[in-house]
Order: structure tokens, then sequence, then C-alpha cells
């Protein structure tokens, strides 16, 4: 039997068509210990060499099944290219703002034009082209990202940007203009290089950070950007925590996907409210209880329960803590495996 052409999988799923069965991967960051070793290619490194940074990634297909190539393996890329001071990381710690360049000030700087050229952003963009030539046409390729309002908070700090939210929603507006636009031209080169899919990450604007209310009059309007200057490039967006709230306003801001996770509290009123918009949804088995502390059969009771509950694409509900065990990537595989066959 002809295997499936993964790529067109995701990419039919996304599209709101039926794919053959439901697709398994990862839309979140996947930088698992077991796969690092296998590979041959670990962080501290594979974040800043593009071609370590391709062969994780490829790892994820190679070794634990999974139907996605998704890279880098942290959110604060942008960040960095915006000037926030970043600490490394080592092989189980993710790379993490320490600074931001308006820790102390609050005038919002113009977008530097050489933006594509700062950080890490070059090296991401080289894994791309590298992952396309590999993948050919058969594997997507996942390209993670932090959201306006994740690097809105990385540049003036968590306390700041709160307070702001409060006592200075005009300069959050500013801020989370100039924050939209750098994820724009970040995502439309991702795309430009070969990338299939953009996720946008953004904890931030999860209800258990600030209310629905601030969500949906600071941060939306900038949000529902990102999916209409992408050109016709798939993108996702995912929010951590209980964001039943605002599954509505996320679903209203036109992106393909949402990528929901385990801390939602209702799953099949999120999927029906994501359909009615015409959204996948993406998810959410729990990467901490589930994922890194389960057993494989502990994941395959809650990957039937997600796929039972209507998700379009069985996946971690967040990102992969480092001592995942890959038995239990794997039985996101098996368990999908036995639904579609259970269900035809």
């Amino acid at each position: 039997m002809e295997k499936p052409n993964f790529r067109t999988e995701i990419l039919r799923t996304l599209e709101g068509k039926t794919p053959a069965q439901i697709p398994v991967g990862t839309f979140t960051t996947a930088p698992v210990l077991e796969l690092m070793d296998l590979c041959g290619a670990a962080r501290p490194e594979a974040d800043s060499q593009p071609e370590k940074m391709a062969l994780l990634a490829f790892s994820q297909y190679v070794n634990a099944s999974f139907e996605t190539l998704r890279y880098p393996f942290d959110t604060v890329v942008l960040g960095e290219a915006l000037g926030c001071k970043v600490d490394p990381g080592t092989k189980a710690r993710a790379p993490a703002v320490l600074s931001g360049p308006l820790d102390s000030s609050s005038v919002i700087p113009e977008l530097p034009e050489d933006l594509l050229e700062r950080g890490r952003i070059p090296v991401v963009l080289q894994a791309t082209e590298i992952l396309r030539e590999k993948a050919g046409s058969n594997l997507p390729l996942i390209v993670g990202m932090e959201g306006p309002a994740d690097l809105a908070t990385y540049l003036c700090g968590a306390t700041r940007f709160l307070k702001w939210t409060i006592k200075r929603p005009h300069i959050i507006t500013r801020l989370i203009d100039i924050c939209t636009d750098a994820c724009i031209i970040y995502a439309r080169e991702c795309l430009k290089s070969g990338a299939d899919v953009v996720v946008i990450a953004d904890a931030v604007s999860s209800p258990d950070m600030i209310s629905p209310e601030t969500f949906r009059t600071l941060i939306k309007p900038g949000m529902a950007k990102i999916p209409k200057a992408l050109g016709g490039g798939k993108s996702v967006l995912h929010i951590c925590g209980a964001a039943d709230p605002i599954i509505a306003d996320m679903a209203e801001c036109g992106f393909d996907g949402l990528s929901l996770e385990e801390g939602i509290k209702d799953l099949k009123n999120a999927v029906n409210t994501a359909h009615e918009a015409g959204t996948a949804v993406i998810g959410s088995v729990s990467t901490s209880r589930t994922l890194f502390r389960g057993s494989p059969e502990d994941v395959k009771k809650e990957a039937f329960t997600c796929m039972e509950s209507g998700v379009d694409i069985l996946a971690p509900g967040c990102g992969l803590a480092p001592e995942t065990p890959l038995k239990n990537l794997k039985a996101l595989v098996e368990a999908r495996n036995e639904f579609c066959g259970k269900i035809r």
C-alpha cells in the first residue's frame, strides 16, 4: 500500500477538507532528549545551527513517526532579533528572554530594516530550505514563532506589559502594531523559504494571563491581520490554558487552525465553535500530565478522547518537555491508527 502524503493530508485538513485519516504530529515545540540522542543533533547547537536544526526537526518523523516537521525548538527568535538579551539554554533547557530593550523605556522603536538578517532568523530560514529539499513534497514544514503579545512582553517585561494594558493601553496598541508587523515579515519569509504552515504561539493572550476583553480590544485586531497578510499561506494560532472564553474570537481572527491546550474546559464545544467558523482544531493531549508523566496506555486513552471530541489533527496540547519519553510520542500515532481503524 502506498504511503500517504502527509503534507497533502495536513494542508487538506487545514483547508477544511476531509483527510484519508486524522493526521498526527505537533504544532508546538518538540525538543525531546531521546530524539536528540537518536539523530545526533542536540540543543543548544540545534537552536543556532541550521543543519542541526533541520536534523532534529526531521527526527520527529524518522524516530517518532510524526507526520509534521516542527521547528525551531523555542519561541524567542523574534525577541532576540529585536534586541532582547537571551539565555541560549542547554540541551534540556530552551533559550529564554532575560531582558528587553523596553524594560526601562516607554519609547516604542521602529522595526529595523534588516530584521530578517538579525539574530537566529537566518538560521531558521536556512533550516527551512534544508528541510524543504530533504522532505520534498511528502512532509509538511511547520514553523513556530512567538505571537504579538508574547513578543511585546519580551520587549517590555511581563509586569510592565500587564500594567500598561490597564494604565497605558495606547502604548500597548502601538507596541502590538509593531510586533504584529514583525510577525508578518518573518512569517512571510518563512513561507517564501519553503515552510507550509506558520504557527503563532501567544501564551500571554490566554485568559489565564489577561482578560478576554483585553484580548478583544488590544490583541485581537493585530492578530487578525496576520492570516490576511500571508498571501494564502497556511497559519495556525496557539493560545495556552483555558481559552474557552475566547475561542470564538480566536476563530474570527482567520487562522486556518487553532492549536488548543489540555487546559480547555470543554473541548467538544471549542471544536464546534471553531468548525462553525471554518477553522480546524489541533490538539490536545496533555504534555505535562500525560505525555511527560503518563504511560503509553494513558496517552492512547486521552488521544481517543480528543479524537472523539472532534479534533482535526491529533497533537500534543503544548510544547513537549525535553524528558518526554519517545514511546509516548509513538503512542499518539498508535492511538490514531487504532481510532481510524475502529471508525471505518
